[in-house]
């Protein structure tokens, strides 16, 4: 086995995910020796964290104007970011192909927006369960529209909310969830030219949940487009927020990794720095169609992973976020 295979199956292990936790390099060359077949020179070992930091599937990443390496976020799924930078450019891919320091600044945007969701999920009590697998590079075309970037679950109660267990027990017995489920889709800039795909695309797959969300990272600040997705919302229940974020506010905003890692007054911070805007509310279904995510098993096996994590929670009564991350 290489030694950057060696070292793709082990880092993870011994990297911090907070970038200010960063490991020093003499400090991870001593750790992860142990693990290693072969005997390596310090020297080919840090030649390795160097490559593998710029290489952005792999789990190690370095800490700018600084040193040490921390554990890399999750990647981007591919097909879905794709079809963002080509909305972003109006289908005018031509205007960046062949410039990957735009591609690249396109995608730390989109990186950016979906860590912020994911905190202000955790700090509105929502628990987000992000889907990449059926975004993979190699992934249909189609997938778009079965699944969302994110299902964002509502859990009915509070942990150690002694008033709500009757109501709980109740519905536990009548074989009914104690959580609600939004599928929802995240999109950096709402625009004429492609706001009825993003409808659309959150429509279709959000028809097996109780419900669809689009989530527009930068304001709505076109009022004719702001009164045409009103109006598909009216007529399909959709709900549509912004974060009021805009490419400036994005570009200024810290790395996705310390986002997520960020403590409560960084938190706080960064949280002021939204300006969220109910544009249109989501009407929520009592029930979930059980029969059409059963038939999306097949498509992904992440599908099984978030029926193992809410079947878990239900039968503990509480809900904890999961452990995938963004």
């Amino acid at each position: 086995m290489s030694l950057r295979t060696q070292l793709n199956d082990t880092l993870t292990e011994y990297l911090p995910a907070n970038p200010k936790e960063a490991i020093k390099g003499t400090e991870l060359i001593r750790l992860i020796r142990m693990k290693l077949d072969g005997n390596y020179s310090d020297a080919s070992l840090r030649y390795h964290f160097s490559i593998m930091s710029c290489d952005p599937t792999s789990p190690i990443a370095k800490v700018e104007k600084g040193q040490g390496y921390y554990r890399r976020t999750a990647p981007i799924p591919a097909l879905s970011s794709a079809q963002e930078i080509y909305s972003q450019y109006q289908g005018r891919l031509d205007d960046i192909q062949g410039d990957q320091a735009q591609v690249d600044h396109a995608m730390m945007r989109i990186r950016k927006f979906r860590a912020i969701v994911n905190k202000w999920c955790d700090v509105n009590g929502r628990f987000p369960f992000p889907f990449r697998e059926p975004f993979a590079a190699d992934a249909p075309i189609g997938n778009l529209w079965k699944f969302p970037e994110m299902l964002l679950v509502d859990w009915e109660s509070r942990e150690g909310d002694e008033q709500a267990m009757p109501l709980r027990k109740l519905k536990t017995q009548l074989g009914l969830p104690p959580f609600r489920l939004h599928a929802a889709r995240l999109r950096i800039l709402p625009a004429h030219h492609s706001f009825r795909e993003d409808f659309f695309q959150t429509l279709s797959a959000s028809v097996w949940a109780q419900g669809g969300e689009l989530i527009y990272a930068a304001p709505i600040e076109d009022e004719a487009l702001a009164d045409s997705i009103r109006r598909l919302s009216i007529a399909f229940g959709i709900g549509v927020t912004t974060f009021g974020l805009t490419a400036e506010i994005l570009d200024d905003l810290p790395r996705p990794a310390n986002i997520l890692n960020a403590h409560p007054r960084e938190t706080e911070a960064l949280m002021e720095r939204l300006d969220v805007t109910r544009v249109s509310a989501v009407k929520s279904r009592s029930h979930i169609d059980w029969s059409s995510l059963e038939a999306l098993r097949g498509d992904s096996t992440e599908v099984d992973d978030l029926l193992a994590w809410l079947s878990e929670s239900a039968d503990v009564g509480s809900m904890s976020p999961y452990g995938g991350g963004e």
